[in-house]
């Protein structure tokens, strides 16, 4: 049996994205090099990796085991994190800085955090007052509320599930089926940096499970004032329902107790967030009034 379309544009899609990885550690890998004034040949000495080989990772064609990877990191006097991770480089300065907080004590990183925060928190807390995130399971309100506060604020109303879609230049669902979950994840951290990039001021509604990707969420907490939105689980399924999607019932008779199980493994996280509205019971207009009262607040 031929295998299906799907099944060989999602494969084509894993293909194109491990091809890509590569040449960006190929170009990694060389620049680092020529940064350290290093010739192919003192690298292929100094890692015990050929240099035949080195070509061909530089190319970005090589295909390379992580303990060969960390021959040729440790030769540039370089962290393997830094030769693997997938976002860009970082800007000079940030490295700079985080080699000078390495070389700390614990009790001296406590004050270098307290500097810092005396420094530049109020420049990072004002910049975050003015973009308002809504976190929180489908069904609570993200879309209705977070329209009606960006027009009450004159902000920019985004849903950064539309910008995750711009981003990949495909809709959502398939996002998940052709290139995969941690695909999605990548796209969700590119989407949201660019809204934080462009827009100073913002009413954004995330994802329910932007909690569960650490750095994003971590960027998300740093960058806006964070709101949970949260209901009882059987209002956040019944609300799903009734805006016509029936995916969350759909040959699962056990949803409920999904979605109990998915909340109750978010709780922790979501409640990380600056302020809680519980819309449980509530119509839209006393939502939206606690919700401008959080924010104000």
């Amino acid at each position: 049996m031929a295998p299906r379309a799907g099944a060989e544009t999602k494969e084509r899609r894993a293909e194109n994205g491990e091809a890509e990885y590569l040449r960006l550690l190929g170009d990694r890998i060389r620049e680092a090099r020529a940064r350290r004034g290093m010739t192919r040949k003192i690298l292929a000495r100094d890692s015990g990796v050929s240099e035949r080989y080195l070509a061909q990772l530089e190319a970005g064609h090589g295909n390379i085991s992580i303990v060969l990877l960390r021959q040729i990191a440790h030769a540039m006097g370089l962290p393997l994190g830094d030769l693997v991770r997938e976002e860009p480089d970082r800007p000079v300065e940030l490295t700079l800085l985080i080699q000078t907080l390495s070389r700390l004590q614990a009790k001296d990183l406590a004050q270098a955090r307290r500097l810092l925060t005396e420094t530049f928190g109020a420049a990072v807390e004002s910049g975050r007052r003015h973009r308002i995130a809504l976190i929180g399971l489908r069904g609570a309100g993200k879309s209705t509320l977070g329209a009606m506060l960006a027009k009450h604020l004159g902000a920019p109303f985004i849903e950064l599930d539309r910008e995750i879609e711009r981003e990949s230049g495909t809709r959502l669902a398939e996002v998940f089926d052709l290139y995969g979950q941690g695909a999605y994840r990548r796209y969700e951290r590119r989407a949201l940096e660019g809204v934080i990039e462009r827009h100073d001021r913002a009413v954004i509604a995330t994802g329910g499970s932007i909690v569960s990707e650490p750095a994003t969420f971590d960027l998300l907490l740093s960058a806006c004032y964070t709101v949970w939105l949260t209901a009882a689980p059987e209002e956040h399924m019944s609300r799903v329902v009734a805006q016509g999607d029936t995916r969350p019932m759909a040959e699962n008779e056990q949803a409920m107790e999904d979605l109990r199980r998915i909340l109750a493994g978010r709780n922790a996280l979501y409640a990380k967030a600056d302020a809680r509205v519980d819309t449980a019971g509530k119509t839209i207009e006393e939502s939206f009034r606690e919700l401008k009262a959080a924010v104000a607040g």
